[in-house]
């Protein structure tokens, strides 16, 4: 769907150059929620904006749905640019216009019969929640309402692809989960690729299922979200990482269990998919002579089932420990690692 080769973007100052973004080639498929992560100055905000030329690209190719946006002349990329939608952190709204004003403003610009126009609205105002708010003004919405206007205007026309840049980052907690859901429902009814530009882990824990991380203007690590997850390779991303599942700096962690607990093996387990919502650890108990102490952990859900990490301490003789342990690994989908060893 989307494919993108070699992309750069330099800005010259009267000083020096700034390179946002770096020789960025990605692949991103049909349908797809595809997350790009990084703080502040990674590059992420420029990616987005080049992807629909509102920035243009000092090397590299874009193609989307076949045809090279890079090669697009300003009258053609007009055009082609009804086929993009993208909402904004700051909602960019226009204030003396209502909401169905607002959402029928695209589709103005694109010469759109009134009746036809209006009808569309009134789909998108119904899809977006909105209903009983048409005649409302900016002013009168909270956040979230805002975001969802900024949503169904991107929608007017309707696009293959929306971009999302920090779509989320204004908005309180439980706002952010109301309108990260519209984001899936609207991709499971559309069949939308979605690109989400973030710098919250959370975000592309709850609904992405691609995820891309960005650093100094180049992708330093991607993959499958739960795979990312459970075995982040860059520091930056097991930072990320950190940010959801609480763990803090994970080594200082470790040595903390083990200077607490003096006794037994602690063993760190990845509970992953189904198995993190099943009583493991009770079952273990039962079958062997053991007595296992949960010493900390936590599950999350993503957009892929649940994914979670808990670190237990293990009594007993030292063959019945191996058997747990071997039991876990070979009966269980469970993946373990042995922290401390007493033999």
């Amino acid at each position: 769907m989307i494919s993108i080769e070699g992309l750069k973007k330099v800005f010259t100052t009267t000083n020096n150059q700034i390179t946002a973004v770096d020789d960025l080639t990605l692949d991103i498929k049909e349908g797809d929620i595809f997350g790009v992560i990084g703080y502040s100055g990674a590059g992420k905000s420029t990616f987005v904006r080049l992807l629909n030329r509102l920035e243009e690209p000092s090397a590299g190719k874009i193609v989307i749905d076949g045809q090279e946006l890079t090669a697009l002349s300003t009258n053609q990329l007009r055009i082609t640019r009804q086929e993009i939608g993208m909402i904004f952190q700051d909602f960019n709204l226009l204030w003396s216009r209502t909401v169905k004003e607002n959402i029928a403003f695209p589709l103005e610009i694109a010469g759109v019969a009134k009746r036809e126009r209006e009808d569309r609205v009134l789909e998108l105002i119904e899809l977006v929640g909105l209903a009983g708010r048409e005649n409302a003004y900016p002013s009168q919405l909270s956040g979230g309402q805002k975001q969802r206007v900024g949503i169904a205007r991107a929608l007017a026309n309707r696009p293959k692809v929306l971009l999302c840049d920090e779509a989320t980052s204004a908005l309180d907690p439980e706002t952010t989960n109301a309108i990260l859901d519209l984001l899936v429902d609207i991709n499971a009814k559309l069949g939308l690729t979605i690109i989400l530009i973030t710098h919250e882990m959370h975000v592309i824990r709850k609904i992405c299922k691609q995820v891309a991380v960005m650093e100094a203007g180049k992708i330093v690590e991607q993959g499958n979200v739960r795979d990312v997850f459970m075995h982040p390779q860059q520091r930056i991303t097991k930072k990320f990482v950190e940010q959801v599942m609480g763990t803090g700096n994970e080594h200082d962690g470790v040595e903390e269990l083990i200077n607490t607990y003096d006794s037994g093996n602690i063993i760190r387990l990845h509970f992953v998919g189904e198995t993190a919502n099943q009583a493991i650890i009770s079952r273990t108990a039962k079958l062997f002579n053991i007595d296992i102490n949960i010493l900390q952990g936590k599950i999350t859900q993503m957009q892929q089932g649940a994914y979670g990490t808990l670190f237990v301490q293990i009594d007993g003789e030292p063959k019945e420990i191996a058997r747990v342990i071997n039991h876990l690994r070979d009966e269980t989908s469970v993946e373990v690692e042995v922290l401390r060893d007493v033999e």
